[in-house]
């Protein structure tokens, strides 16, 4: 696991069978993979280039890297959007997919017999689900995607994931000089929030590109990451995942869409879900605090020629943030409802195949171990916005959705979805049963009560209202 959020770390090794224009710059030291795309080397490395890293870089160049180094130098200085270069982490994404995967792995196109077998398999998983559960279908229709498919497809959700931990790390590349110097530094700080976009897609794309070579559907972190209605899976990752299981490619397969048709129903038909767990997110980027002494040292120390010291100071994590109350508040929230999320789907699913699939209990502890690990969507969330999903959480919330389902059925389970008040806490998960044999408030009564009561006095009309703006400012918060 990555000490450094933000994706700020030590890229992982380039594999040896790259594209030629990323091979290693063995001469310096240096990576010229999407990790270090200008083909610097790194301060202090050995040789030449240790004194002069630009002389370096153009004695070990051939004329077509060189002009491509020069071509992303000048996407990096140029660059006037948001705190992340958007199209260099497309970019750079796209080119970790086409790199293939460690064991050699080349992405493909999907054939159309994977995608029917995608098809039919959320198909069938659909109407598994409906016998355990009182949310109707999510997935409005299903699709097979390729790992390029799913890197264009779940960009947009990574954008409002990172970009407001981006945004206030960028915003400190500005502030930290006094307010009289500003104006003289403009293009300085221009220059230097342009390459902080850059390292940021650079890093987030390298990120995205290794996950798209293993994650199964889009669903994988527990966050809707595809979009709204669409179950997706991966066939050339499901088939990797299953290769060494000693089960059918077809169980596997209808497990994962089980896994996917379930996330589905649950965003679809739980509408204040989606905005609860990203306002966790937004609530975490406005605690981060920057250390601004080693930020005002490279400022002061900026040299426009070196700009890989720039890259050289975030990987020593100048932007590490600090623990503040408002940060560990808003990853509890952020954690419990993810492991809330994730608990519900794993008892949904193994209720629905423990009776069909003979390998239900088998897949069941796959997935889970693949997440207890510190498997790529932990690894990847983790380094993009320094959250940690603590495993223990996502086996006590199975359990909790499970014991719940004995004592109040389906529809009573289903229904603590209605509204975040009724979900359990984090207290709830280490107490399990008292959490299930505590009396609920039943909204639905409620609701009904105050509907037949609109029609008399106007007090009971006004308190109806009153309790609706209390709901709306509830949703709010």
């Amino acid at each position: 696991m990555s000490d450094t959020p933000f994706g700020f770390g030590l890229p992982p090794e380039e594999p040896e069978n790259g594209d030629e224009g990323k091979k290693k710059d063995q001469q310096s030291g240096g990576g010229q993979g999407p990790a270090n795309p200008f083909g610097f080397g790194l301060s202090g490395a050995g040789g030449a280039g240790a004194d002069n890293p630009l002389a370096a870089m153009f004695g070990s160049l051939n004329p077509n890297d060189l002009g491509a180094a020069f071509q992303q130098l000048g996407q990096m200085l140029s660059y006037e959007g948001g705190p992340v270069n958007w199209d260099m982490a497309k970019q750079i994404a796209r080119q970790t997919v086409s790199q293939g995967t460690p064991d050699g792995t080349k992405d493909a196109s999907v054939s159309p017999g994977e995608r029917s077998a995608v098809e039919e398999a959320v198909r069938l998983a659909d109407l598994w689900l409906d016998d355990v559960t009182s949310l109707p279908s999510g997935a409005g229709s299903a699709v097979a995607w390729s790992r390029a498919e799913w890197v264009e497809a779940t960009l947009p959700v990574w954008k409002e994931l990172v970009d407001p931990v981006a945004e206030r790390v960028g915003s400190a590349m500005g502030d930290v000089l006094p307010e009289e110097m500003q104006a003289m530094a403009g293009p300085l700080i221009g220059m230097m929030r342009s390459m902080g976009g850059a390292m940021f897609g650079t890093q987030i794309g390298q990120a995205v590109g290794v996950l798209a070579g293993e994650v199964v559907g889009s669903s994988d972190i527990g966050l809707p990451l595809g979009p709204a209605g669409k179950a997706a899976l991966l066939p050339l990752n499901i088939e990797a995942l299953g290769k060494d299981l000693g089960v059918p490619k077809e169980e596997v397969r209808l497990y994962l869409a089980l896994r996917e048709a379930a996330h589905q129903r649950l965003f679809a038909h739980v509408p204040w879900l989606r905005s609860h767990l990203f306002g966790a997110v937004e609530g975490y980027a406005r605690g981060i605090k920057v250390d601004t002494a080693k930020l005002e040292d490279v400022v002061g120390q900026f040299d426009p020629q070196n700009p890989e010291e720039l890259q050289q100071a975030l990987q020593q994590g100048m932007f590490q943030p600090e623990d503040t109350p408002e940060q560990k508040a808003a990853l509890a929230r952020l954690e419990t409802a993810l492991a809330l999320v994730e608990g519900w789907v794993d008892a949904v699913v193994h209720a629905a195949a423990k009776p069909r699939l003979g390998s239900a209990d088998a897949l069941r502890e796959t997935l889970r171990r693949r997440r207890a690990s510190g498997g790529p969507a932990e690894q990847t969330f983790a380094t993009l916005i320094g959250l940690e999903l603590r495993p223990r959480r996502l086996r006590d919330a199975s359990r909790l959705w499970a014991s719940l389902t004995d004592a109040r059925g389906v529809d009573g389970r289903d229904g603590l979805w209605a509204h975040p008040d009724m979900l359990p806490t984090a207290s709830d998960l280490d107490d399990p049963d008292g959490f299930v044999h505590r009396e609920q408030l039943d909204f639905s009564e409620l609701d009904k009560m105050l509907g037949e009561a609109a029609g008399g006095s106007g007090g009971k009309t006004d308190l109806r209202k009153k309790d609706d703006g209390d709901a709306e400012d509830d949703d709010a918060e």
